[in-house]
């Protein structure tokens, strides 16, 4: 594609940045989508690959394959470096694409609240390569602990326990999949290690409930409970050393895999540009998805905050979906001299599975949990995929 004509330049392939560049498809506008990966993640099911439950390219898909028959977008797989909004370009290290329109689609990174010792020692649940990291270390884990002699029962105890550091979608679910993974396969694989009885996994919250936003509290901890994970609510970490986690109140937890999934923030590659921001790293926008100070640049995802009905919207897929957009519809009104639209949040539900066969799924204002609502969570992941 001929690098001429109004340039919008899309920085990120996530669900919001690649709606977008879809929702730009047959306009007469040249899009230009970036992002450091040639592939789209399917994050919802990246704990999965981490519980050694699905293979990672299962959940990963060519950016270029989804963007082939739109012939007015363009991928770039180019790490960003910096961007210039005075001169309005996108730079890497040896490329720089020139803007008229910008969307940031930038997604989240980890929030680590300050806490001493936890982005040094932590896994993460962020990228493909973190999940593959962490299903190769559990697996390790295991079998370090399988070479052990029998009277090292504390280092084996320290391999075998799983501390789980966060009480949302992601560490519900990892927690249900990772005890799945300890108490049925490997049980089976390693029958010289009693993984029933030695085997741990812990699931820690600073509040005094799991799945804010979603419900289903009570459900989910007898389910989990029930399915060996120890749940800790109102347990702060107060620090994550090499070899444990250490709550706030002293008690101190030896392992060797403390999992951070406790907080998101914004990208950290927007830390350096000269705009507003608020909690959590987030860049305020207008109702239009515009920046408070640009009106060529929108703001999607995860990096936004945008309040409704007196309340942030959440950091999920559907948001970054929608807005991904509608960002796009205004670009097109904005380029033809229309008045822009304000955004609007079309809640379609929220779910997370606790383990196989069950989840909890808010929908049309009601909560179903069990079977039943793991069956919509697999209609609408299969859908996705």
């Amino acid at each position: 594609m001929a690098e001429n004509g109004t340039q919008v330049v899309i920085v990120g392939a996530g669900f919001g940045g690649l709606w977008a560049a879809k929702a730009l498809g047959g306009t007469d506008l040249s899009v230009r989508l970036l992002d450091k990966n040639n592939y789209h993640s399917f994050y919802p099911l990246l704990y999965q690959v981490a519980a050694a439950e699905v293979e990672p390219e299962l959940i990963a898909h060519p950016v270029r394959r989804i963007v082939r028959d739109t012939p007015n977008v363009r991928f770039a797989m180019l790490e960003v470096q910096r961007i210039d909004l005075e001169r309005q370009l996108v730079c890497g290290h040896d490329q720089e694409f020139h803007y008229d329109y910008l969307v940031l689609a930038l997604g989240s990174t980890n929030h680590f609240f300050n806490t001493p010792g936890a982005e040094a020692n932590s896994f993460t649940l962020k990228s493909i390569e973190e999940g593959t990291g962490l299903r190769n270390h559990i697996l390790q884990c295991v079998e370090n602990a399988a070479k052990l002699p029998p009277d090292a029962a504390a280092e084996r105890r320290r391999l075998l326990t799983f501390v789980i550091i966060g009480g949302g979608p992601t560490g519900v679910e990892f927690a249900g999949a990772i005890s799945e993974l300890l108490f049925e396969p490997l049980t089976r694989d390693y029958p010289d290690l009693d993984l029933r009885q030695e085997a741990k996994v812990i699931l820690v919250e600073a509040v005094d409930s799991l799945l804010r936003g979603i419900g289903g509290d009570e459900y989910v901890r007898g389910r989990l409970a029930h399915m060996g994970v120890d749940v800790r609510v109102n347990s702060a970490v107060a620090r994550i050393e090499p070899e444990a986690v250490v709550l706030a109140s002293g008690e101190s937890i030896p392992t060797a895999t403390p999992v951070w999934t406790a907080g998101v923030r914004g990208a950290s590659l927007a830390d350096d540009l000269p705009l507003a921001r608020v909690r959590g790293g987030r860049i305020p926008v207008r109702p239009t998805l515009q920046t408070l100070t640009h009106d060529n640049i929108f703001v999607i995802g995860d990096l936004a905050y945008l309040e409704q009905d007196g309340a942030m919207l959440p950091g999920v897929a559907q948001v970054a979906m929608q807005q991904g957009e509608h960002a796009a519809a205004n670009i097109v009104r904005l380029h033809a001299g229309l008045p822009l639209l304000p955004f609007r949040y079309r809640d379609k539900g929220t779910m997370a599975t606790v383990g196989r066969s069950a989840a909890v799924a808010r929908l049309g204002g009601r909560l179903y949990t069990g079977f039943f609502a793991w069956l919509i969570w697999l209609a609408v992941h299969i859908f996705f995929l």
